[in-house]
C-alpha cells in the first residue's frame, strides 16, 4: 500500500539527475565516485521512478529492460529523509507493476543489505548459479 503522501513518477522530466548522481556517487556502496556523464547515460537507457514526498525528491530506482522478458532493477536508493517511511516499498510496489503489465518473467538484482525487502517483492537467491555468467572489465 502506498504511503498517501508518497507519489512515484516515470516521467523523465520529473527526474532530478544531478541529486540522483549525489546520492549515488557519495552514498550508495554500490555506486561511490560514479561519473555524472555515467549516471546521465544510465537514466537515459533505463525506465526510471522519482519517489516524491509532497515536493521532497526522497527516493530512485532503475530498471534496464526489454519490457517484455527481462529486466535488471538497480540504483534503488532512498533518501535519508524518506527511510523508514515506507519510501522504498511503494518504489518496489511501483516496480512490480511496471514490470507485471509488460509480462516481463525474468527479474535480476544484486543486493548486500535488503535481502528482507526484496524478498516481500519474490526476489530469492539464485539457485542455479552455474547458468548465470558474469562478464567484468574496465572501462
Amino acid at each position: 500500500m502506498i504511503p498517501p503522501t508518497i507519489r512515484v513518477l516515470v516521467d523523465p522530466a520529473d527526474l532530478d539527475v544531478a541529486t540522483v548522481h549525489r546520492w549515488l556517487s557519495t552514498d550508495a556502496y554500490w555506486a561511490l565516485g560514479r561519473p555524472l556523464d555515467v549516471v546521465e547515460r544510465a537514466v537515459a537507457g533505463s525506465v526510471n521512478l522519482a519517489a516524491y514526498d509532497g515536493d521532497d525528491f526522497v527516493g530512485y530506482a532503475r530498471i534496464v529492460t526489454d519490457r517484455a522478458t527481462f529486466a535488471w532493477l538497480c540504483d534503488v536508493y532512498v533518501a535519508p529523509a524518506g527511510r523508514g517511511r515506507g519510501v522504498g516499498k511503494t518504489l518496489m510496489d511501483v516496480v512490480r507493476q511496471i514490470l507485471d503489465e509488460g509480462g516481463v518473467q525474468r527479474t535480476l538484482l544484486a543486493t548486500a543489505d535488503a535481502h528482507g525487502l526484496y524478498e516481500g517483492y519474490g526476489f530469492a537467491p539464485l539457485t542455479e548459479t552455474h547458468k548465470w555468467m558474469l562478464r567484468t572489465h574496465q572501462a
